[in-house]
């Protein structure tokens, strides 16, 4: 009842805001999966808030994933042309990117942004300490969190789902 009330309005809400039938399509999908993974229906009053917040929530994640592949493929295009990766190995480095995006994304807003300072803009866990006004102790127990968190997120169980449908035309 879910899908036959909804899923018009929805498709046509994901199309208008990406622009292209198949991706609405494969969004719509991923929605009606999200919302059976959960085992948890809203009522018919919260029906359309909540499956907004989901299709918003993929929408932002489709969105996040393109940027991090064209920011990918941009460096790869950088590179000597001597090394050219495979579509499995760009796919592989692809995924891991993703990985980490979404493991930085989950983890407490002070690790994130020492783990930036530390691994992006090079700073010492001494300056660390010193410009967010921590203990270098402090520094260190971050950084292993998020180091774990890394590996975890590298090491984790099975590919992570991209929601790429090689048979559809791209938009």
């Amino acid at each position: 009842m879910l899908y036959s009330h909804h899923s018009n309005w929805l498709y046509g809400w994901l199309r208008r805001r990406l622009g292209c039938p198949h991706n609405a399509a494969d969004l719509l999908h991923d929605v009606y999966v999200r919302v059976l993974v959960s085992g948890r229906t809203p009522t018919s009053e919260q029906a359309r808030p909540h499956l907004m917040q989901i299709a918003k929530g993929l929408v932002v994640d489709r969105h996040r994933r393109q940027q991090i592949e064209q920011a990918y493929l941009e460096a790869l295009a950088a590179r000597h042309h001597e090394y050219a990766p495979s579509p499995e190995e760009r796919s592989i480095a692809l995924n891991a990117l993703l990985r980490i995006c979404s493991m930085l994304d989950g983890l407490p807003p002070k690790v994130r942004e020492t783990f930036l300072l530390s691994r992006f803009e090079g700073l010492t866990y001494t300056d660390i300490a010193a410009r967010e006004g921590i203990s270098v102790a402090t520094v260190r127990k971050y950084m292993l969190k998020a180091l774990m968190a890394c590996f975890v997120a590298l090491e984790g169980e099975g590919p992570l789902s991209t929601n790429a449908n090689p048979g559809m035309p791209a938009c």
